[in-house]
């Protein structure tokens, strides 16, 4: 029985297929083991959004020969697809397989043996036309689900599309049998993911189904404590799905709506597919169903033609805005895209500062917005990850709470009152004086 370990990086749509392919190598016979247990077989699953996840590819790869110098090396995921024989060209490498190939990978390289040359196998990204159903197993508390891959918007800074081909979705159906099957392990929660998620229901180009039916639809699965919505863009988060989240008991208040700018004249230069005033117009839609709702963001700083002026018209935006945490990426050029071609290119010193800047402010809208839930009562669903004694868990509006390790809290959900932040800025919590009459 031959050992194989996996890597992966990037989204949280990677350890979905990741989890996925893992599984298949499972049923062929494999053993699935630690990226240190000496595998026979390592397969590292690639993200290619920043220049900084290339060279993370690289560094993996030296990292699994230094623990197993003989291991059969194969790499999938966007990177992969976008530049395969710039990676067979890494030395330990033996195998390149883009995004059409990857879920074939153990029929394509059958005994793993190492050959002369790396051996690549990438079609074009036209041949990445079917959807696979993935989801992420191993972790009790959390599971994440692929409903949606690919995507047709033409993001002037992005690869994605190029890497995962053109948007296309499960059907509602299998996705709810996907969601029983997650049942069956016990897991608690599980987020949604995609590459433009609120894009669901595109079957052969055309749109059978919404992401608001698919929302609908899982409400109704019995055993799921949380659903998620893992992000969606600000265009297509419909006052439906708001309203319905609002509402729903499974749902929870949370959304990751990327911004990428605050600046109009940034926002068309990146070819995104809205306004400020229609982001903060969602945002307040949120709010005034859900006050105490958390909202992620994400940001790109530094972007060719942002100007100072631009950089602080954004900071000022976010700063208004009644968001709770940010996601902030410097701008990386990408090969094939049309952003680098633009005027105006932002030196990396003043990239890497506006980045710090949000990156305070991001600090303080979490702590602001983890005071203002202070006093309140929440449900703690508790994970099994145990540092010096405590152990944490995330209410349903996505506060991190830690508590003293209790063994029989993990994988369970906990009624707590919300205390106090601590030194690491995570929320303290007691047991809900509502939880202390139900004994």
């Amino acid at each position: 029985m031959k050992k194989v370990a996996f890597y992966t990086l990037g989204c949280k749509l990677n350890y979905s297929e990741t989890s996925t392919i893992g599984r298949i190598f499972q049923e062929r016979g494999f053993e699935k083991v630690e990226f240190t247990d000496k595998p026979d077989i390592y397969v590292i699953n690639t993200c290619s959004v920043t220049d900084n996840a290339d060279k993370k590819c690289r560094k993996i790869v030296k990292e699994a020969l230094k623990h197993s110098p003989n291991a059969f090396i194969t790499i999938v995921g966007c990177y992969a697809q976008l530049k395969p024989k710039e990676i067979s060209d890494i030395p330990g490498v033996d195998a390149v397989l883009g995004a059409a190939e990857k879920f074939q990978l153990v029929d394509i390289l059958e005994t793993f043996e190492k050959k002369a040359q790396p051996q690549v196998y990438a079609s074009a990204i036209s041949e990445a036309n079917t959807f696979h159903n993935s989801y992420s197993f191993g972790d009790r508390t959390r599971t994440f689900l692929k409903v949606q891959d690919g995507c047709d918007y033409s993001c002037t800074f992005c690869t994605i599309p190029l890497a995962r081909g053109n948007s296309r979705s499960d059907t509602i159906a299998n996705v709810v049998r996907s969601a029983h099957e997650i049942v069956e392990s016990g897991v608690k929660e599980i987020v949604l993911t995609g590459v433009n998620t609120g894009d669901f229901g595109l079957q052969n180009g055309e749109r059978v189904e919404t992401f608001y039916e698919l929302v609908q639809a899982l409400d109704q699965v019995e055993g799921i404590d949380r659903f998620r919505i893992s992000s969606i863009e600000p265009n297509l988060l419909k006052d439906e799905i708001i309203e319905f989240v609002s509402q729903s008991k499974r749902f929870m208040p949370h959304f990751h709506v990327p911004l990428q700018s605050g600046s109009n004249k940034i926002l068309k230069l990146m070819r995104r597919r809205y306004l400020r005033e229609l982001y903060a117009d969602r945002v307040s839609t949120i709010k005034s169903l859900m006050p105490h709702c958390c909202i992620g963001v994400d940001v790109i700083v530094g972007f060719p033609g942002e100007t100072e002026e631009d950089f602080l018209e954004t900071y000022n935006f976010i700063n208004d805005l009644d968001v709770s945490y940010l996601h902030v990426f410097p701008y990386s050029e990408r090969e094939n895209t049309s952003a680098p071609e633009l005027p105006g290119k932002v030196s990396i010193k003043d990239r890497n500062r506006r980045a710090d800047m949000l990156r305070i402010l991001s600090e303080k809208k979490k702590r602001y917005f983890y005071e203002q839930n202070i006093g309140r009562e929440f449900t703690v669903l508790f994970e099994d990850d145990v540092k010096d004694g405590l152990m944490e868990g995330f209410t349903e509006n996505y506060v991190r709470v830690v508590a003293k390790y209790d063994p029989v809290l993990v994988n369970e959900t906990k009624h707590v009152r919300l205390t106090g932040i601590n030194e690491q800025g995570l929320m303290q919590a007691e047991e809900s004086f509502a939880e202390v009459l139900k004994h």
